[in-house]
């Protein structure tokens, strides 16, 4: 069982930042596809933004392009997402995913693609 866990999240103002961090311990992140998705209340779990391990390839939804960075800290064994001009409508519990097997390409949209979750970091938007 892989172990890892998120941080980062709190409260912030419309138009402010936050840096999400998935920690991970005992294995090596940067071998694996990690995926950030978000659950608001109400609605499903949906893909922001993930991370390749086979080429390192990027890719965002669609919502949050030109806002919001994915990235690899090896030196830390993290994958950090930062959020950047925030919005109210960014609200939701944020997860950390990785995809099973070394080497991969990541999945935006498919939360079935991913094998281990997070506990998530709640992330609100509010003046």
């Amino acid at each position: 069982q892989l172990q890892f866990v998120e941080s980062g999240g709190g409260l912030v103002q419309p138009g402010g930042s936050l840096r999400l961090s998935c920690a991970a311990s005992g294995f090596t992140l940067d071998y694996f596809a990690v995926g950030w998705f978000r659950q608001a209340p109400g609605k499903e779990r949906e893909g922001v933004s993930c991370i390749s391990s086979n080429d390192e390839s990027t890719y965002y939804a669609d919502s949050v392009k030109g806002r919001f960075a994915i990235s690899r800290d090896n030196a830390k064994n993290t994958v950090d997402l930062q959020m950047n001009s925030l919005k109210p409508e960014d609200t939701a519990v944020y997860y950390c995913a990785i995809r099973e097997g070394l080497f991969r390409q990541c999945v935006l949209e498919g939360v079935h693609e991913y094998d281990y979750w997070g506990q998530g970091t709640q992330v609100t938007v509010s003046s």
